[in-house]
């Protein structure tokens, strides 16, 4: 299923998810212009050395870079279908610590239980599941419009978050599971399950935001 928009409405408009856009795509034009391989052997997060305390920046650098197009156009479309809901539900501030703090336990997640040791992990999908997480627990029964493969036939369907959502947590388990154990480059799936899980957890220790708040 590829979700194209929700049917949530919003009042506020979600600065931080559209910063988080921007910055995402400007570090990507950066990685195009000066290499993946470069960028992101120095701004990935190397599992072996955050382990020895070193190069603990990139804990939170390695949330805006991303392997290719299709795995920053994802993210990004993500994103911008769920995390204004969130941004609007907690307050522009609150997002952005919300955000950074999901993104930080799936990338801990993905050193712990990940394996691959030696290879830097990219990209804003830990910190994206945690939106996702939040919006199943707020929102479960927001339709998203999404696109379903059928073949070679397509069909366009308004589906309950907690489907749709929950169906994709359910496939990040598996093939997490199914991970435990390899070593070698790959999916980040336990970054994705982590990040989920600590946003369907978090969303209760952030307040609501009230009509004053930024």
């Amino acid at each position: 299923m590829i979700p194209l928009k929700d049917d949530n409405p919003r009042t506020s408009t979600p600065i931080f998810t559209i910063v988080f856009i921007a910055i995402n795509i400007i570090v990507f034009g950066l990685e195009l212009k000066y290499g993946f391989a470069h960028v992101i052997s120095r701004f990935g997060a190397v599992p072996s050395s955050i382990l020895h305390g070193q190069r603990l920046e990139t804990l939170f650098t390695s949330m805006f870079l991303h392997g290719g197009f299709m795995h920053i156009i994802g993210n990004m479309l993500y994103l911008w279908i769920f995390g204004d809901n969130i941004e609007h539900y907690l307050g522009h501030i609150q997002f952005v610590a919300f955000y950074f703090l999901c993104g930080l336990v799936a990338v801990l997640g993905h050193i712990l239980l990940g394996g691959a040791v030696d290879v830097p992990m990219v990209g804003a999908s830990g910190a994206i599941a945690g939106v996702l997480g939040a919006y199943l627990v707020k929102y479960p029964r927001a339709r998203v419009i999404v696109v379903i493969p059928i073949f070679f036939f397509f069909t366009i369907r308004p589906i309950p978050a907690l489907i749709v959502l929950g169906f994709w947590f359910v496939m990040q388990l598996f093939a997490g599971l199914d991970s435990i154990g390899m070593e070698g480059g790959g999916v980040a799936f336990w970054a994705h399950i982590g990040g989920f899980l600590a946003g369907s957890i978090l969303i209760f220790v952030f307040p609501q935001k009230t009509a004053s708040s930024y």
